[in-house]
């Protein structure tokens, strides 16, 4: 996710060309009144393209691309932590909650960065640079615990690796989501 993005009020709501044309083209994989089987893989479009997360106007306009309603849309955007319903810091620090990232320490790691940055999970820093976010499964439990910033994973984490990953992050200006279709 997500570093250097502005509000998505901000902007027009409205996908690139670029964008469209892959749009189109995921849609045209369902068969006809099955396009909002498409709507995973435009939300993550939506997302990278409006400013790290789906506003209301921006889920609003997703449902009209896919002619579905707009609570269809909401349904999936609210069901799944991949995506941002909120603005959110310039770094979303995301953490797996589940089992096997709990028990090799993940609760500790939550808890030494919310005293760190001053945050509960799912606020962000008043300097708008961190984004703590419980997630579920990252899909690496050989690997827990497990924290993703972006698309990138950090596994095997401890204390001292997340403030080593803290110390990286700091320094970067902009890390971007990245349309993964293009």
């Amino acid at each position: 996710m997500l570093c250097g993005f502005k509000k998505n009020e901000e902007m027009e709501i409205k996908f690139t060309q670029e964008s469209l044309e892959i749009i189109q083209k995921l849609i045209k994989r369902y068969p006809e009144g099955k396009q909002k089987s498409a709507i995973l893989p435009v939300l993550h479009i939506a997302q990278a393209e409006f400013g790290g997360w789906l506003s209301s106007e921006v889920m609003d306009y997703v449902a009209t691309i896919l002619n579905i309603k707009p609570i269809e849309v909401y349904e999936v955007a609210t069901f799944y932590t991949m995506f941002n319903l909120e603005p959110v810091g310039k770094c979303v620090i995301e953490i797996c909650r589940t089992g096997p990232c709990w028990l090799s320490g993940a609760e500790e790691i939550i808890t030494h960065l919310e005293k760190k940055l001053n945050i509960k999970m799912g606020e962000t820093t008043t300097d708008g640079k961190y984004t703590l976010k419980a997630v579920e499964c990252l899909a690496a439990c050989g690997c827990a615990p497990v924290i993703q910033v972006g698309l990138k994973y950090h596994e095997y984490m401890n204390i001292e690796k997340t403030d080593q990953l803290l110390t990286e992050y700091a320094e970067v200006e902009k890390t971007t989501y990245k349309n993964p279709y293009l």
